[in-house]
């Protein structure tokens, strides 16, 4: 049954919500990453888990659709490709959706934690990796990769989601040797695409606020306009040292969450 939460929602916990998505959507339009400010403060006003991830769902994909324009506008998607991406990840998004539903998702925290420390010592060990544009074309082997991995975090962005945003990043920096600004703008759509496919699983189900989605939404395209005009404008230069906060952050709260699990 779909919930609206209209009349629990007072002045502070609009203002609160409005902040936490302004600022969610902004750092996610920059490096991946939003779904950790404003999924805990969807929670922090009384959603319950799941419900709570389909408003998210439903808010972020206001949000991607805002990034993903921004970062096509300036010319920073290569549509060629992500084209061919935009199935698997909606595909897998759509099944990830369905098993979350059924199953709880805790047993990924350990292998989540293992990819974001890879992901982190990785990226910092090379320091080039991501600063220039080395695309040189699509290729099969590099297209089947893609496609691999747009299935992969597009279901796994259905069914968890903590850190999809710098796994995407990364996978099209290494598949594909874009520079951190053309992996920002590309992921969008892939994050749109699995966003899109989450929120029609989660509409089915019932399992969406649509007063806070909708109002929260309005505010997060405004976030995730000006955070893809600052990526766009400041550079690699900039995206990179977000992405590597950014990962870390997630890293440390998901580490703090796997042992208050007691897993």
């Amino acid at each position: 049954m779909i919930e609206n939460f209209f009349d629990n929602l007072d002045s502070f916990n609009f203002i609160f919500l409005s902040l936490s998505c302004f600022a969610a959507a902004f750092i996610d339009a920059i490096a991946g990453g939003g779904g950790l400010i404003s999924l805990p403060a969807f929670m922090s006003v009384g959603l319950s888990p799941h419900l709570a991830l389909g408003t998210n769902k439903l808010a972020a994909f206001f949000s991607s659709s805002g990034s993903a324009f921004n970062f096509f506008k300036s010319g920073k998607t290569d549509w060629f490709l992500v084209k061919y991406l935009i199935p698997f990840s909606f595909l897998g998004a759509i099944l990830g959706v369905v098993t979350v539903v059924h199953i709880s998702p805790n047993f990924l925290y350990p292998i989540s934690i293992f990819l974001l420390i890879f992901v982190l010592i990785y990226t910092l060990i090379n320091k080039k990796l991501g600063i220039e544009n080395f695309f040189t074309g699509i290729t099969s082997k590099n297209l089947k990769k893609g496609m691999f991995f747009a299935f992969l975090l597009g279901f796994y962005d259905g069914f968890f989601g903590p850190g999809t945003g710098s796994f995407i990043i990364f996978a099209l920096i290494k598949i594909f040797k874009f520079d951190f600004v053309r992996a920002s703008g590309n992921a969008k759509f892939l994050n749109l695409s699995s966003n899109i496919a989450s929120v029609i699983s989660f509409i089915y189900f019932g399992k969406i606020a649509y007063f806070y989605s909708l109002s929260m939404g309005i505010i997060m395209i405004l976030g995730a306009s000006i955070g893809a005009k600052t990526a766009v404008n400041k550079g690699t230069h900039f995206i990179r040292p977000v992405f590597l906060i950014i990962t870390s952050i997630v890293l440390i709260k998901m580490i703090l969450k796997f042992f208050n699990l007691g897993i």
